[in-house]
């Protein structure tokens, strides 16, 4: 679905992958990464969020959690870094980085509560009354107040299945006194999920009714003595710098761009928007099966936001020949292991065994067994491996980068 924006907008990144990849530099099954592409695009975004009064929580799960990203995510001014869940945490946290949510959309589970505690993070979403309690004598015994989000919902609210969760609106007033009461929190916040949506009718974005709710619980909050002077406002989903000022009118104070910072939310790929695209799952050509191509899999895992449409990957023996036709690709089903994609190139073309493989699909590392690759120097044409990495944001070697 990025693949035609991704040649358009950054052909550089597309051609360093190619010459690494055939110098022997990136392994086959790599999810690729434009670092200065995306430390530009958490500038621009970073900025706009700031000038809005909202602070900025990336979120890097989608990415493999990747060192090298991190760092550029750092140095084009995020305010820190949202953890999907404790292993997302652990990567931020072991480089440096400052830990800015945590609990959201996986809450932390009771054994590890310790260890979250003792990273410190900014704020710490709970689910019930039995998490903020678990929360609470953490933090205590880490001899700290640990800030504590609320995740409400209300009849109505929009929920990913299997992410549902929180406390219902009309029990937040009891929820906000429980933790009062609590020794090592205190009450500081809301959040929901998702807040935003892609509207395919539209091809913009909308609010969710979870917004509307969100409203409500915080005008509930503020009649509450606990209630801090400023209330913490985290409204995750679909975020870019399209849709920023869209959610400060809605009253957020934190957005959690992940996909916004590589440029492959929805809205980019139906939209001309200011990121630019700075990820791409990169595969070989394995063998040759009765004149058909297989590629190596391992990341062919598709973020399934638009549902089921035709595949197409850039097949490529040297940088030069990005410029040609995409390929149809066959891809695995969801519920197969995925350790080929079978290549459909034109009756008339040849394709050779170790031919590098570009797909633009949009990604979600930290589910699949792909290295993550960053790549710095591209935007000077100087590009260079950076890093290589699991999907738990572990450096790993590989014989080729050595």
């Amino acid at each position: 679905m990025f693949l035609q924006t991704l040649l358009r907008r950054n052909p550089r990144f597309v051609e360093a992958a190619v010459e690494l990849h055939q110098a022997g530099r990136i392994p086959a099954n790599s999810c690729v990464l434009d670092l200065d592409a995306i430390q530009v695009n958490t500038v621009g975004l970073c900025g706009e969020a700031h000038r809005l009064g909202l602070s900025v929580y990336a979120m890097t799960k989608q990415i493999g959690r990747a060192p090298s990203a991190l760092a550029a995510m750092t140095f084009g001014g995020v305010d820190g870094f949202v953890a999907v869940d404790m292993p997302c945490a652990r990567p931020v946290v072991s480089n440096g980085h400052n830990l800015g949510h945590l609990g959201h959309l996986v809450q932390v589970p009771r054994a590890e509560a310790a260890e979250a505690a003792e990273m410190a993070p900014d704020y710490w979403t709970i689910f019930s009354e039995n998490k903020a309690a678990e929360a609470a004598a953490a933090a205590h015994r880490a001899g700290r107040v640990q800030r504590l989000l609320v995740r409400v919902f209300a009849e109505g609210d929009t929920f990913y299945p299997g992410h549902e969760g929180g406390i219902a609106l009309t029990d937040l007033p009891a929820m906000i006194n429980h933790i009062h009461q609590l020794e090592g929190v205190e009450f500081a916040g809301l959040t929901t999920f998702p807040a935003l949506l892609f509207d395919s009718d539209s091809g913009g974005a909308r609010l969710t009714p979870n917004v509307a709710t969100l409203t409500r619980a915080a005008e509930i909050a503020r009649q509450h003595s606990a209630c801090p002077a400023t209330l913490a406002i985290n409204t995750p989903g679909t975020t870019s710098t399209e849709v920023l000022s869209m959610l400060a009118e809605a009253g957020a104070t934190q957005v959690e761009p992940g996909h916004g910072l590589t440029g492959t939310t929805p809205l980019h790929a139906v939209r001309e928007l200011p990121e630019q695209p700075a990820v791409l799952y990169l595969s070989e050509v394995a063998h040759i099966h009765q004149g058909v191509p297989l590629c190596f899999g391992g990341g062919l895992y598709i973020d399934p936001v638009f549902g089921d449409y035709q595949v197409h990957a850039v097949v490529a023996h040297d940088p030069s020949e990005i410029a040609t036709t995409p390929v149809p690709v066959d891809m695995p089903n969801p519920a197969a292991i995925d350790y080929y994609a079978q290549l459909h190139p034109d009756s008339q073309r040849t394709v050779a065994e170790g031919a590098t493989v570009i797909f633009g699909f949009r990604v979600q590392a930290f589910v699949t067994r792909t290295f993550v690759v960053g790549l710095s120097g591209v935007s000077k044409g100087r590009a260079q491996v950076a890093g290589i990495c699991n999907g738990f944001g572990d450096e790993v070697d590989f014989g080729g980068s050595q």
